[in-house]
């Protein structure tokens, strides 16, 4: 049952508004303030940020930095109750990383950071009251544990991510396994693991069998590359944990691409480079390859032929969730929200959205900004100075998109990337060490953007230390 009350500034409940008029949205955004009929001593402003992906979790970072809880109380809305860095699921899956190490509780961060956290799906936007709605929560017994509520907002802003895009293709829903968040990496992570056990002990039993654990991944852009390699280093340390004769012998890999070549954000150069490393690794790279239908165990192309495997990886491609069509704010056939250049939805000033699930067409270009981590922090960059600004009656500021160029990960083999693509007119393609040290630096600016410099650094010493102490892979 629905919660009819309205959750306020410091977390009591006061009547929800019920005035159906149009919200306040004044012409020009610098102008937005306090809505109308309300003294900035009323009550506090409150800023709600839904979804804390990369760019939403710093900027409740950032606000609660700034404004503290005197007079503006920031709220986060997460359905889940802690973070992990998204291009890092990939070695999730595979077991590399113990996510317990590197997840950030969004409890413990809004305690430091001066905001608070509700744990909630969103399910609508009322933008007549200014409130949105919060679907119910349950347990794992179907009893109800939080119930539909609503929280009133003055600004919000929409960081709710993306989820993989199937295109349609019959099947992929049932058969395959998305790496859209840590559930799933850790699903497949269980389900590999079963199966490499599975071909230990029937290698044990008879040594003369040819037992292989069979991986398809659709999509040789980053998560599908990064995979694969990733999976080659995983079933190399096997053996020091208990499969004794489980090698990389035993991993059958095959990477599907619909396009003419892997990874088509780098120079061809770069992805050749790609395809070798993964070719020396055993990984079988099927390039102009559409997948048409996915059956159990079994993929189907156009062309007809049949691929057999004990675990298939859907990562063609990303979308934005489906009830973001349902919000009533405009959005673009892969259901993501339409933004101004100032981060504001089309449809309502007080509205901003950032990350994969916004749709932003800077002048004179032909496609949207590119779904990538590096775009969500400058966006949430941007969010953070013009909701500043709005509450000062400034001017706000432009978007402007740097691309920093794109760097994969082949796990401990190889990296490879371009950089400063928009900067020196051009891609400059860096491999091997170097393009590893940057590509690791990339996850260090991810941890000073959530944590400050003081607790990042920490992290980042103790991340060492982890490394040296802890179990290369996580078998549980």
């Amino acid at each position: 049952m629905k919660h009819e009350s309205v959750l306020d500034a410091g977390g009591s409940e006061t009547a929800a508004e019920t005035s159906a008029a149009a919200p306040d949205v004044a012409p020009d955004a610098a102008a937005i303030g306090f809505p109308r009929g309300e003294n900035s001593s009323d009550r506090k402003t409150q800023i709600v940020v839904v979804g804390g992906g990369a760019g939403g979790l710093e900027l409740v970072r950032k606000l609660g930095a700034k404004f503290g809880r005197k007079h503006h109380d920031i709220i986060l809305v997460d359905k889940n109750l802690s973070h992990i860095w998204k291009p890092l699921l990939h070695e999730v899956a595979a077991g590399s990383l113990d996510a317990n190490l590197d997840e950030v509780g969004y409890r413990g961060h809004c305690y430091r950071w001066g905001y608070r956290f509700f744990q909630g799906s969103l399910d609508g936007i009322d933008r007549a009251t200014r409130t949105i709605s919060l679907a119910p929560m349950y347990d794992a017994d179907g009893k109800e544990v939080i119930a539909g509520h609503t929280i009133r907002y003055d600004y919000l802003v929409l960081a709710v991510g993306s989820i993989s895009n199937d295109f349609g293709v019959p099947g992929v829903k049932d058969h395959c396994i998305y790496l859209d968040s840590r559930d799933q990496a850790d699903r497949f992570r269980t389900r590999l693991l079963n199966h490499c056990l599975r071909v230990s002990r029937a290698m044990m039993a008879n040594p003369d069998a040819n037992e292989q654990v069979k991986i398809a991944i659709v999509g040789a852009g980053a998560t599908g590359v990064e995979l694969a390699a990733e999976l080659y280093n995983a079933a190399g340390a096997l053996r020091h944990y208990g499969l004794e004769v489980f090698d990389e012998s035993r991993l059958n890999v095959t990477l599907l691409e619909a396009g003419g070549r892997i990874l088509p954000a780098l120079p061809e150069r770069l992805s050749d480079a790609a395809r070798h490393e993964l070719t020396e690794l055993g990984v079988s790279v099927k390039v102009d390859t559409q997948v048409i239908e996915a059956r159990p165990r079994t993929l189907l192309t156009s062309s007809g032929e049949q691929i057999d495997a004990d675990l298939i990886v859907w990562a063609a491609g990303v979308k934005g969730a489906e009830f973001l069509s349902e919000l009533g704010l405009e959005t673009n056939p892969r259901n993501q929200i339409k933004v101004r250049e100032t981060m504001q939805t089309v449809t309502d000033d007080r509205i901003f959205a950032l990350g994969d699930c916004a749709s932003y067409i800077p002048e004179g270009a032909d496609a949207p900004i590119p779904p990538r981590a590096q775009a969500a922090h400058q966006m949430a960059n941007t969010v953070f100075d013009n909701i500043v600004r709005s509450l000062k009656g400034k001017k706000l500021k432009t978007f402007v998109y740097q691309d920093k160029g794109s760097l994969i990960s082949l796990s401990r083999f190889s990296t490879v990337g371009s950089l400063m693509g928009n900067l020196v007119g051009g891609s400059l393609a860096v491999e091997g060490r170097m393009a590893r040290f940057i590509y690791t630096s990339l996850y260090r600016l991810h941890l000073l953007g959530i944590h400050g410099w003081v607790k990042g650094l920490f992290l980042m010493m103790i991340g060492r230390v982890n490394r040296i102490v802890r179990p290369k892979l996580k078998l549980h």
